[in-house]
């Protein structure tokens, strides 16, 4: 299934969560999720997101170790459903929110935790989600580099193929002095 649909289905389904214990089960499967985008990003992605995609894949898994997992089928994972990353920007967009909805979601759990153990697994999931997030953001900023980048080379081949092109006999042609050069070879201001 692709990335988006699954960012989506858990953003709806942590939206729903009834108790803490779904929401802890829905935290826990989008960072799961953001995991596995990480690392297929990390093998297969732009190579200029290859460094902060191992990075996501890292902070992500310890968003899932710092929480009890839950007990899930094989089937209900959404992780394991991740078949197709298409647009990588467009998965990054919808991820950063998703991660942004996690840490408003552990905030509420942690402000009404009954335990102390509850609580500091939400601060530490608090954690992993906000520096996930923060790699995302940077994938975002470097795809966008990029893109400019290639916009860029993109312009300055068109202005060398016009440049390259011969001007019909009688023109005058602009040097990049400013410079006129009529067909007869004086130059004029």
């Amino acid at each position: 299934m692709d990335a988006i649909r699954l960012i989506l289905t858990s953003r709806r389904a942590l939206a729903c969560g009834a108790d803490a214990g779904e929401i802890m089960a829905e935290v826990w499967q989008a960072q799961a999720l953001a995991q596995a985008i990480g690392s297929r990003l990390a093998v297969s992605g732009p190579p200029e997101l290859r460094g902060e995609a191992l990075g996501l894949t890292e902070l992500a898994g310890r968003g899932c170790g710092v929480l009890d997992p839950p007990e899930l089928d094989l089937g209900a994972l959404r992780a394991a459903q991740l078949t197709e990353l298409a647009d990588a920007r467009e998965t990054l967009l919808c991820l950063g929110g998703l991660l942004g909805e996690v840490g408003i979601a552990l905030v509420g759990m942690a402000s009404s935790a009954d335990d102390e153990t509850t609580y500091w697994q939400c601060m530490e999931a608090i954690d992993a989600a906000d520096e996930s997030r923060d790699r995302v953001v940077e994938m975002l900023r470097k795809l966008a580099a990029r893109e400019e980048a290639l916009q860029r080379d993109e312009t300055l081949e068109g202005e060398e193929a016009l440049q390259g092109e011969e001007t019909p006999e009688g023109e005058e042609t602009v040097r990049g002095n400013g410079r006129r050069n009529s067909p007869s070879g004086a130059v004029g201001t």
